[in-house]
Protein backbone atom coordinates (compact mmCIF):
# COMPACT_ATOMS: atom_id res chain seq x y z
CA UNK A 1 0.00 0.00 0.00
CA UNK A 2 1.33 3.47 -1.12
CA UNK A 3 1.67 6.65 1.25
CA UNK A 4 -1.17 7.97 -1.13
CA UNK A 5 -3.83 4.81 -0.63
CA UNK A 6 -3.26 4.99 3.46
CA UNK A 7 -4.27 8.70 3.26
CA UNK A 8 -6.86 8.35 1.23
CA UNK A 9 -8.35 5.41 3.43
CA UNK A 10 -7.54 7.41 6.88
CA UNK A 11 -9.83 10.40 5.69
CA UNK A 12 -12.01 7.60 4.57
CA UNK A 13 -12.66 6.00 7.58
CA UNK A 14 -12.48 10.17 9.19
CA UNK A 15 -15.25 10.62 7.10
CA UNK A 16 -17.62 7.43 7.72
CA UNK A 17 -17.06 7.79 11.27
CA UNK A 18 -17.94 11.31 11.74
CA UNK A 19 -21.05 11.23 9.22
CA UNK A 20 -22.12 8.27 11.46
CA UNK A 21 -21.25 10.96 14.39
CA UNK A 22 -23.85 13.51 12.94
CA UNK A 23 -26.76 10.50 13.05
CA UNK A 24 -26.60 9.12 16.86
CA UNK A 25 -25.56 12.27 18.26
CA UNK A 26 -27.75 13.04 20.92
CA UNK A 27 -26.96 17.14 20.98
CA UNK A 28 -27.58 18.97 17.44
CA UNK A 29 -24.69 20.96 18.51
CA UNK A 30 -22.29 17.63 18.54
CA UNK A 31 -23.73 16.90 15.42
CA UNK A 32 -23.14 19.85 13.72
CA UNK A 33 -19.41 19.90 14.60
CA UNK A 34 -19.09 16.04 13.85
CA UNK A 35 -20.48 17.40 10.28
CA UNK A 36 -18.19 19.65 10.33
CA UNK A 37 -15.57 16.87 10.44
CA UNK A 38 -16.90 15.27 7.92
CA UNK A 39 -16.72 18.07 5.56
CA UNK A 40 -12.86 18.56 6.38
CA UNK A 41 -12.22 14.99 5.76
CA UNK A 42 -13.98 15.25 2.34
CA UNK A 43 -11.68 17.87 1.34
CA UNK A 44 -8.73 16.11 2.23
CA UNK A 45 -10.15 13.37 -0.06
CA UNK A 46 -10.61 16.63 -2.83
CA UNK A 47 -6.68 17.58 -2.50
CA UNK A 48 -5.84 14.23 -2.96
CA UNK A 49 -7.28 14.20 -6.32
CA UNK A 50 -6.03 17.64 -6.80
CA UNK A 51 -9.56 19.45 -6.74
CA UNK A 52 -7.66 22.03 -4.72
CA UNK A 53 -10.39 24.44 -5.62
CA UNK A 54 -12.93 22.60 -4.42
CA UNK A 55 -11.30 21.52 -1.44
CA UNK A 56 -10.89 24.86 0.15
CA UNK A 57 -14.27 25.96 -0.91
CA UNK A 58 -15.86 23.26 1.05
CA UNK A 59 -13.91 24.59 3.90
CA UNK A 60 -14.21 27.98 3.65
CA UNK A 61 -17.93 28.10 2.81
CA UNK A 62 -19.81 25.07 4.33
CA UNK A 63 -17.34 24.90 7.16
CA UNK A 64 -16.91 28.48 7.68
CA UNK A 65 -20.32 29.97 6.83
CA UNK A 66 -23.06 27.16 6.38
CA UNK A 67 -22.39 25.76 9.76
CA UNK A 68 -22.16 28.63 11.87
CA UNK A 69 -25.46 29.24 10.01
CA UNK A 70 -26.72 25.70 11.27
CA UNK A 71 -25.42 26.43 14.55
CA UNK A 72 -27.73 29.79 14.73
CA UNK A 73 -30.92 28.01 13.46
CA UNK A 74 -30.43 24.79 16.16
CA UNK A 75 -29.95 27.48 18.70
CA UNK A 76 -32.44 29.85 18.21
CA UNK A 77 -35.15 27.34 17.32
CA UNK A 78 -35.08 26.35 20.75
CA UNK A 79 -35.43 22.44 19.54
CA UNK A 80 -37.20 20.03 22.63
CA UNK A 81 -34.98 17.31 22.29
CA UNK A 82 -37.01 15.05 24.04
CA UNK A 83 -39.44 15.36 22.15
CA UNK A 84 -37.26 15.43 18.94
CA UNK A 85 -36.39 11.72 20.07
CA UNK A 86 -40.01 10.25 20.56
CA UNK A 87 -39.69 8.52 17.33
CA UNK A 88 -36.39 7.51 16.75
CA UNK A 89 -36.71 3.72 18.18
CA UNK A 90 -40.12 3.30 16.16
CA UNK A 91 -38.29 4.25 13.25
CA UNK A 92 -34.75 2.95 13.63
CA UNK A 93 -35.60 -0.46 11.57
CA UNK A 94 -37.28 1.30 8.76
CA UNK A 95 -34.19 3.21 8.53
CA UNK A 96 -31.43 0.42 8.67
CA UNK A 97 -33.35 -1.53 5.99
CA UNK A 98 -32.93 1.91 3.73
CA UNK A 99 -29.20 2.10 4.93
CA UNK A 100 -28.48 -1.74 4.80
CA UNK A 101 -29.67 -1.29 0.45
CA UNK A 102 -27.55 2.08 0.37
CA UNK A 103 -24.35 0.09 0.81
CA UNK A 104 -25.04 -2.86 -0.50
CA UNK A 105 -25.83 -0.85 -3.98
CA UNK A 106 -22.91 0.93 -3.42
CA UNK A 107 -20.63 -2.48 -2.68
CA UNK A 108 -22.29 -3.60 -5.99
CA UNK A 109 -21.75 -1.24 -7.83
CA UNK A 110 -17.74 -0.73 -6.75
CA UNK A 111 -17.37 -3.90 -6.87
CA UNK A 112 -19.18 -5.07 -10.25
CA UNK A 113 -17.12 -1.74 -11.75
CA UNK A 114 -13.87 -2.80 -13.68
CA UNK A 115 -11.25 -0.26 -12.70
CA UNK A 116 -8.77 0.90 -15.83
CA UNK A 117 -6.30 2.81 -16.24
CA UNK A 118 -8.51 5.50 -17.86
CA UNK A 119 -11.04 5.64 -15.05
CA UNK A 120 -7.91 6.41 -12.03
CA UNK A 121 -7.56 9.73 -11.33
CA UNK A 122 -5.52 11.78 -13.92
CA UNK A 123 -1.96 13.62 -13.14
CA UNK A 124 -1.85 17.16 -14.10
CA UNK A 125 1.54 19.14 -15.01
CA UNK A 126 2.64 21.66 -12.37
CA UNK A 127 1.06 24.58 -14.31
CA UNK A 128 -2.24 22.81 -14.51
CA UNK A 129 -4.88 25.36 -13.21
CA UNK A 130 -8.29 23.56 -11.01
CA UNK A 131 -9.98 26.67 -10.57
CA UNK A 132 -9.57 28.01 -14.65
CA UNK A 133 -10.92 24.25 -15.45
CA UNK A 134 -13.82 24.64 -13.36
CA UNK A 135 -14.50 28.48 -14.15
CA UNK A 136 -14.83 27.31 -17.82
CA UNK A 137 -16.80 24.04 -16.98
CA UNK A 138 -19.48 26.54 -14.24
CA UNK A 139 -19.95 29.51 -17.40
CA UNK A 140 -20.22 27.43 -19.98
CA UNK A 141 -21.48 23.96 -19.67
CA UNK A 142 -23.12 24.07 -16.71
CA UNK A 143 -24.26 27.69 -16.60
CA UNK A 144 -28.23 27.14 -16.02
CA UNK A 145 -27.57 24.33 -13.08
CA UNK A 146 -25.23 27.24 -11.29
CA UNK A 147 -28.00 29.86 -11.68
CA UNK A 148 -30.70 27.22 -10.01
CA UNK A 149 -28.45 26.79 -7.17
CA UNK A 150 -27.38 30.57 -6.97
CA UNK A 151 -31.82 30.75 -6.59
CA UNK A 152 -32.21 27.93 -4.42
CA UNK A 153 -29.74 28.70 -1.89
CA UNK A 154 -31.47 32.44 -1.63
CA UNK A 155 -34.30 30.76 -1.18
CA UNK A 156 -33.12 28.99 1.76
CA UNK A 157 -31.20 31.86 3.41
CA UNK A 158 -35.14 33.63 3.00
CA UNK A 159 -36.63 30.92 5.31
CA UNK A 160 -33.76 30.50 7.59
CA UNK A 161 -33.95 34.35 7.98
CA UNK A 162 -37.89 34.11 8.25
CA UNK A 163 -37.51 31.43 11.11
CA UNK A 164 -35.80 33.82 13.24
CA UNK A 165 -38.73 36.69 13.17
CA UNK A 166 -41.39 34.44 14.30
CA UNK A 167 -43.72 35.42 17.00
CA UNK A 168 -42.50 35.03 20.19
CA UNK A 169 -44.15 35.85 23.57
CA UNK A 170 -42.10 38.54 25.69
CA UNK A 171 -39.94 40.14 22.88
CA UNK A 172 -40.03 43.21 21.71
CA UNK A 173 -40.10 44.31 17.92
CA UNK A 174 -40.30 46.53 15.53
CA UNK A 175 -43.26 47.06 14.11
CA UNK A 176 -42.01 48.90 10.17
CA UNK A 177 -45.88 49.83 8.89
CA UNK A 178 -46.85 51.41 11.99
CA UNK A 179 -43.60 53.62 12.30
CA UNK A 180 -44.19 54.70 8.50
CA UNK A 181 -47.46 55.25 8.83
CA UNK A 182 -46.92 57.67 11.95
CA UNK A 183 -47.25 61.62 11.71
CA UNK A 184 -46.38 64.22 13.38
CA UNK A 185 -49.23 65.59 15.23
CA UNK A 186 -49.12 61.77 16.69
CA UNK A 187 -46.03 62.18 18.68
CA UNK A 188 -45.30 65.82 19.16
CA UNK A 189 -47.70 68.49 20.72
CA UNK A 190 -46.36 72.04 21.41
CA UNK A 191 -47.52 73.61 24.01
CA UNK A 192 -47.37 77.71 24.59
CA UNK A 193 -46.50 78.86 28.11
CA UNK A 194 -46.26 81.82 29.54
CA UNK A 195 -42.91 82.77 31.29
CA UNK A 196 -42.82 83.72 34.40
CA UNK A 197 -39.95 85.82 36.22
CA UNK A 198 -39.77 85.50 40.14
CA UNK A 199 -38.54 88.92 42.12
CA UNK A 200 -35.28 88.75 43.87
CA UNK A 201 -35.02 87.30 47.33
CA UNK A 202 -38.09 85.72 46.86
Amino acid sequence: MSFFDAVFYLFAILTTLAATGVIIARNPVHAALFLVLAFCSAAGIWMLLEAEFLAITLVLVYVGAVMVLFLFVVMMLDINLVKLKEGFWRWFPFGAVIAGLMVFEMVWVLGSRQISESSRAVVHAANYSNTKELGKLIYTQYVYPFELAAVVLLVAMVAAIALTLRRRSGVKSQNVSEQVKVKKADRLRIVKMHSESRAEGK
